[in-house]
């Protein structure tokens, strides 16, 4: 089967390639064409076409792909990235349901497919298990530079339980920002105490994902180096909620208006963050806490498995149990009826539940860019 998708992955990339040679440029026959130069000499019609070869924009690779209904994403919280790019270019915001492989992609039936860099993407080029192997013959549309991006990852409380145990939750966002620290400076090793933990994953898509995932946590969405791991940035978290209050639509008509009126501060509160770094803390109210991911054990969440491993949760007075996500109840569900203390969410989550009803609270921003692309084959 891998070999059969390489294989099949290498015919598709020919024949775009035959497509964009045959079919730009002017429709006179190029093979008979010469153009005398400034020199009287003839020149021949391969070094005056070098155009045909020129890559569509970003533009006009949006703009084609949705006229022909061929934008995928999953719809899963981070189609409102989706629906604000092809708002930005004028076209309809329909886009096809893409489900968790990337067959549609390689069966050329959805044309620009979502992608997380981390996750996807490393499938997509990577001809390891699982792999589709296209290598450097896709290429990538990402959501920090079309201006479109909304925060992921972060970590959250509910706003009561930080008010009753505020040393607790300082010591917890210090200890899992330690575990950041490391996983970063030593990707590979992170990798492997999270494969080892359990993971859902190969090891060689863990290290893959484990490379990836430090971009997010050290650069911003303009490119620029983050060195204070879990600041919460305050341009990109009023980006973050500007675009889930346009593009987040919520049936019950109480919460699409609470949605309106919300504003940063309804939603996180940087003193956690803050004095935890700091190490301005006492000794934890509540030393046996719990912290819920978003999806199964992997990289994705390897700053936590590695404070636990290296012992930074032990050093704080903490005993911290990590349970995995994607069961019956989410995490914004399970912090918000106690079930877990802390959980690992993205923010247009957390907006939509406290939209709703809830009263969650960020209290460190862990990923400091979003992780979403478009991949499409060159």
């Amino acid at each position: 089967m891998k070999n059969l998708k390489k294989t099949l992955a290498a015919i598709a990339a020919l024949t775009m390639v035959t497509a964009s040679m045959s079919g730009c440029g002017s429709s006179e026959d190029k093979s008979s064409v010469s153009t005398a130069s400034s020199s009287g000499e003839s020149v021949s019609s391969s070094s005056v076409s070098d155009e045909s070869n020129v890559e569509m924009s970003n533009e006009e690779r949006i703009i084609s792909a949705a006229q022909e209904g061929k934008v995928g994403n999953w719809g899963l919280g981070n189609e409102y990235e989706i629906l604000a790019l092809l708002t930005k270019y004028g076209q309809d915001t329909t886009y096809l349901s893409q489900s968790f492989d990337m067959d549609g992609f390689d069966d050329g039936s959805i044309t620009l497919a979502s992608a997380m860099t981390y996750n996807e993407l490393g499938l997509v080029v990577n001809d390891y298990e699982g792999g589709y192997g296209y290598g450097d013959t896709v290429g990538t549309i990402d959501m920090n530079d079309e201006g479109v991006a909304m925060l992921e990852d972060n970590l959250f409380c509910t706003k009561e339980f930080a008010e009753s145990n505020p040393n607790t939750v300082k010591a917890f966002v210090y200890a899992s920002m330690e575990g950041w620290k490391y996983a970063c400076e030593h990707p590979d090793e992170a990798a492997q105490i999270v494969y080892e933990a359990g993971s859902s994953v190969s090891s060689d898509h863990q290290a893959y994902m484990a490379s990836e995932v430090k971009k997010l946590v050290e650069t911003d969405t303009k490119g620029n180096i983050v060195t204070d791991y879990g600041k919460m940035d305050e341009e990109a978290m009023q980006q973050t909620l500007d675009l889930a209050k346009q593009y987040i639509s919520l049936d019950d008509s109480a919460a699409a208006e609470k949605l309106q009126t919300l504003t940063l501060d309804d939603i996180r509160d940087t003193s956690y963050w803050e004095s935890g770094m700091a190490k301005d803390f006492g000794e934890p109210e509540k030393k046996d806490v719990s912290v819920q991911l978003k999806w199964l054990p992997q990289c994705q969440f390897m700053g936590y498995f590695v404070a636990e491993a290296k012992g930074y949760y032990d050093e704080v007075g903490l005993n911290v149990d990590i349970i995995s996500g994607g069961g019956d109840i989410g995490e914004t569900t399970a912090v918000n009826n106690g079930t877990v203390d802390f959980g690992v969410t993205w923010v247009s989550n957390l907006i939509s539940a406290n939209a709703g009803g809830m009263d969650l609270l960020e209290i460190a921003q862990v990923y400091q860019r979003s992780g979403l692309v478009l991949v499409y084959k060159k």
